[in-house]
């Protein structure tokens, strides 16, 4: 089988950041890196799942919002993928930072009662805003 394009990445090289990964078919595919991958300081399940939560649920509710296609965890915990059409570089980062503030504001995790979500119970909505916090100040940054 041919290997998918995050997988020919040496991971041991990349850093925290905010990187194009792929674009096909007028979608591109943005890995937002909170944690630099196997150094052993990775997101918890439930942060994970609340930064999931609130980044989709304030992405969706932007002036982007008809350029969002997907906004999801990675496996290893490290961070997020974002598929978008129509934006750029800057204009994904500051999509990313204006909804990451955004999301620090609110006061419940959406979309989390038992009829909404198939795992209700594993939120961490502090350790969420801990981690986009950590993130918005690095897009900052760069």
């Amino acid at each position: 089988m041919r290997k998918i394009p995050s997988f020919e990445k040496n991971h041991d090289l990349l850093k925290r950041g905010l990187y194009r990964c792929t674009q096909m078919h007028g979608v591109t595919t943005w890995d937002l890196r909170f944690k630099k991958p196997n150094a052993g300081d990775y997101i918890t399940p439930a942060a994970l799942h609340t930064v999931e939560h609130l980044l989709a649920t304030t992405l969706r509710n932007s002036e982007c919002a008809d350029d969002v296609i997907y906004f999801g965890p990675m496996g290893c915990r490290t961070g997020f993928y974002l598929l978008t059409t129509n934006l750029d570089g800057g204009q994904v980062k500051e999509l990313i930072i204006e909804c990451g503030k955004r999301a620090l504001e609110l006061d419940e995790v959406p979309g989390s009662r038992r009829e909404e979500c198939g795992n209700y119970s594993e939120h961490d909505l502090e350790g969420a805003k801990r981690e986009i916090a950590a993130y918005i100040e690095l897009l900052e940054r760069i």
